[in-house]
């Protein structure tokens, strides 16, 4: 069993489905299920008891809706990706966004939380400017300007509230971060760039993260992508959604879709898809709320 994804359970959670097992147990035994001869085929059948818990706790410890929604993936990191120290990312920002502030380096000295593949620097949005799609368009720029103009962006002038929105989940993790980051400009935010979850929908994918996981949103990602030049560089480089994000194409309340990365013509774009879609060269991109 992966060390580090026990180490984040709580006691009391283990407590509470221990506490299960031993209702389940004492309920046989009221409901007549178990007499002694009973329970002495099931002391014969220890390890066969024991593999059909551990089946039930896998099947119904991961939600099964949108199961059909994912697509096996053998896309990752062609480019070279690998996350950049802290210090490097947020001098990176303070070169392309004057005034930006700095972050708290010392947090991405901790043990990066399960599911995470590097600590990366996401500056406030709010600090970039008045609207979240404003600070978007910001960085968006700036992404097109260090390309030497091979960005494409397919959403021009539709980054409105009217249809870009933080997912509820993302937005609720965002403000935790900046109450517990307040005094700082840059949040130091444990994150993975897709490959965790390549091959699911959108909406499987915020499906089976765990309650600590979050999906980024486009901002965040466009940071990201700035910071770590490496990503999207080949056609064959696993594409980024943002689970974090919801996007309304038609302005007329579905919110159906989410925003996402690609490459393609030579550049980055930026566009959106239906969050039902299960493509293997895609990945959501994720972030966790350290423990």
């Amino acid at each position: 069993m992966n060390t580090s994804i026990t180490s984040s359970v709580t006691d009391g959670q283990k407590k509470q489905v221990k506490r299960f097992a031993e209702d389940a147990i004492d309920r046989a035994f009221a409901e007549g299920v178990l007499d002694k001869d009973g329970i002495q085929k099931l002391v014969e059948k220890g390890d066969e008891f024991q593999d059909d818990i551990v089946a039930s706790i896998r099947k119904l410890s991961v939600s099964n809706q949108f199961a059909d929604e994912e697509a096996e993936s053998s896309y990752g990191y062609l480019s070279g990706y690998k996350p950049k120290g802290i210090t490097e990312q947020t001098n990176r920002l303070r070169e392309l966004i004057p005034g930006v502030g700095f972050a708290d380096e010392k947090l991405a000295e901790q043990p990066l939380p399960a599911g995470a593949e590097g600590w990366f620097a996401i500056p406030k949005w709010q600090t970039i400017a008045p609207t979240y799609g404003e600070a978007l368009q910001k960085v968006l720029d700036l992404i097109k300007k260090t390309r030497n103009g091979k960005f494409y962006n397919y959403r021009e002038g539709q980054l409105g509230a009217d249809r870009l929105r933080q997912h509820p989940k993302t937005a609720k993790a965002f403000e935790k971060l900046c109450e517990q980051q307040k005094d700082h400009d840059i949040l130091v935010v444990p994150c993975q760039f897709g490959k965790l979850h390549a091959g699911r929908s959108v909406r499987r994918a915020r499906e089976v993260m765990p309650m600590s996981q979050f999906g980024l949103d486009p901002f965040a990602i466009a940071c990201m992508v700035l910071t770590h030049p490496e990503r999207l560089q080949h056609y064959d480089d696993l594409w980024v959604d943002c689970a974090g994000a919801e996007y309304d194409y038609d302005a007329d309340g579905r919110w159906d879709s989410a925003p996402c990365f690609y490459f393609g013509g030579g550049g980055v774009g930026f566009g959106s898809s239906y969050v039902g879609i299960a493509g293997d060269f895609y990945g959501s991109a994720s972030a966790c709320l350290p423990q």
